[in-house]
């Protein structure tokens, strides 16, 4: 098949939706598949408001629609409910062309950290755009029942995975600070809790691997914690590898891929029982959930590190992107692309 993927995340932006569209595409391509993504880096673009390393594209639908028709696709597949998201489910719309979607982002729950809009609003917004497409993937159990709870319909399964190739247990690197080592790992933004992380009153050294838009305001009010920035490639999984215990903080992540990276490298999570660790973490063994982040963080000191790496195992890509083939939707015969 031909698939044209479009999504507003996509590089330079680093983050879990990007690799793991990225990784999709990979895989699709290597079970015979041509893929394109349509992403910003097509368009002229401005920052996002209270975030400019995001990227939002400055298009029309009509501009979109022509990226679409230009690759002739079997299958389109809308990964996000931005610009380019919007400009694509309207084009597709108005040419009778049947397309899914999916859901990554808790965006009513961020939108209302940034701006103090109801989240009821945003998710009016956010179900109106998924009520245009043939079905709405999304990655756990967890996450389908909250949809469908907000009155979301065609909801079907997408399961993520995790490289497990890359993400292993290396060597980690040489860290000057006390134990246990206490790391998190992501984007360093407001929605993501890491304050929580940061005033936990544990023993051990605090690192956060990462940047984002509060990195430099949470260096200066925490001193005592270092800030490494971002990592790539075998270097972040060495800095994975030195952890002891991996603080997941994020109240609103729908599943939290460096859970999984982190399992994947045999360290232990310690998270609040939410949607993403219940579904990373559960009652596997492989980290601990509580309410109480600090008891959860200390409790990691007796986790079987074999019980993380080989929970991450469970979590395939082959299966995910076979679920991500199936749940596709063909286009017709190439009568509507040809209309369009």
């Amino acid at each position: 098949m031909r698939i044209v993927i479009v999504s507003d995340a996509w590089y330079p932006q680093v983050n879990g939706v990007v690799r793991a569209l990225d990784r999709t595409r990979e895989l699709l391509e290597e079970r015979g598949h041509t893929v394109t993504v349509i992403g910003p880096d097509r368009f002229r673009t401005v920052p996002m408001p209270t975030y400019a390393e995001i990227r939002l594209a400055l298009t029309r639908p009509r501009t979109v629609g022509a990226h679409i028709a230009a690759c002739e696709p079997d299958a389109v597949h809308v990964a996000t409910e931005g610009p380019l998201g919007w400009c694509a489910r309207s084009w597709l719309r108005r040419n009778g062309i049947p397309f899914t979607t999916s859901f990554h982002t808790m965006f009513p729950s961020y939108v209302k950290v940034r701006s103090g809009i109801p989240e009821r609003w945003s998710w009016a917004v956010i179900r109106r755009f998924h009520a245009a497409a043939e079905a709405t993937m999304v990655s756990t159990e967890t996450l389908q029942g909250i949809l469908e709870d907000h009155g979301f319909e065609n909801v079907v399964r997408w399961v993520r995975g995790v490289d497990t190739e890359t993400f292993r247990p290396l060597p980690g690197v040489e860290l000057d600070g006390p134990r246990p080592h206490l790391f998190y790992i992501g984007r360093v933004a407001p929605e993501k809790k890491i304050e929580d992380f940061l005033t936990l009153d544990v023993p051990g050294t605090k690192y956060v691997v990462g940047d984002g838009p509060v990195r430099a305001k949470l260096e200066r009010r925490y001193p005592e914690t270092r800030f490494l920035g971002a990592k790539f490639g075998d270097e972040l999984v060495q800095y994975y590898t030195a952890a002891d215990v991996f603080v997941f903080p994020s109240r609103t992540d729908t599943l939290g891929l460096v859970m999984l990276e982190a399992l994947a490298c045999g360290v232990p999570v310690a998270a609040y029982p939410v949607q993403g660790p219940l579904d990373v973490v559960g009652d596997s063994g492989a980290g601990v959930l509580s309410e109480d982040l600090a008891s959860a963080v200390r409790a990691c000191d007796d986790v079987d590190r074999s019980k993380c790496r080989a929970r991450a195992l469970e979590f395939s890509w082959h299966r995910s992107v076979e679920q991500f083939e199936a749940n596709l939707v063909r286009i017709p015969g190439d009568d509507a692309l040809s209309a369009a």
